[in-house]
């Protein structure tokens, strides 16, 4: 089948998008120009690595060549969703960057995703062979929105433990940093759940971790033993002790 290069030169927006709730986000890029709406489904990484190779570039291109290039920035002006309906034309599996001089235009080319190792010559390329490609041609400005503007997208999702900086889940998060403890989550104290030799290995190949476990003991369970401190008609001691347990809250 013959390749389709889907080119952009003079879009009204291109920008970085999501589908769904924190944590379970489908990430999109999107570029609309007269009535062309096209939208292609990708990696957060790989949003992430377009905004910042982009910006790379522009100040590549004002050190090498003196071209006026503005300075990164955190405003984004354009914070309205992806127009609907989101169908993705394709999965991105590889991305190139150039810089027409000519234009004084930044060259973004989104390539999709292939079952075969890609030759990299197609990349930026009008060759008839290769992966579909769409290919948006932004001014220096634009690429700076949407740098910013997919930063913004990117740190959107859930916020990140302090500790270990994973993300958070709403239900809770089990944190390596802190012995794996989860949040507003109890775990069984009985016998039957805690295996000794599963914690002995934790405290001896986690730092820090405590291995000490204690079992409460149900109020309503008969004990096996007698109390030692009681006679054998159940009675208390001299020694004026009453013979209950402290409860210890480990």
């Amino acid at each position: 089948m013959a390749r389709t290069i889907h080119e952009f030169r003079s879009p009204r927006r291109f920008v970085a998008g999501t589908v769904g709730e924190p944590g379970d986000r489908t990430f999109f890029l999107q570029v609309s120009q007269d009535l062309r709406v096209m939208s292609v489904e990708l990696e957060k990484q790989q949003v992430l690595i377009l905004a910042d190779r982009l910006g790379y570039l522009l100040d590549e291109v004002g050190r090498r060549f003196g071209t006026s290039i503005p300075p990164e920035t955190e405003e984004v002006a354009d914070t309205a969703p992806l127009d609907n309906p989101v169908d993705a034309e394709f999965r991105v599996g590889s991305m190139g960057l150039g810089w027409d001089a000519e234009a004084a235009s930044v060259v973004v080319e989104l390539l999709a995703i292939t079952e075969q190792p890609l030759d990299e010559s197609v990349i930026l390329d009008d060759t008839e062979e290769g992966p579909d490609t769409v290919r948006i041609f932004l001014t220096a400005d634009a690429a700076r929105e949407f740098s910013a503007r997919s930063m913004r997208v990117v740190s959107a999702g859930r916020p990140l433990c302090p500790l270990c900086n994973q993300p958070l889940d709403p239900a809770g998060h089990i944190c390596a940093r802190s012995n794996g403890y989860k949040r507003d989550v109890e775990f069984s104290r009985s016998v039957d759940f805690i295996d000794p030799d599963v914690l002995a290995s934790l405290g001896r190949i986690v730092p820090g971790f405590d291995a000490a476990f204690e079992i409460e003991e149900d109020p309503g369970e008969t004990p096996d033993a007698v109390d030692p401190d009681t006679d054998d008609s159940g009675h208390d001691d001299d020694s004026g002790n009453d013979g209950s347990a402290n409860d210890r809250d480990e």
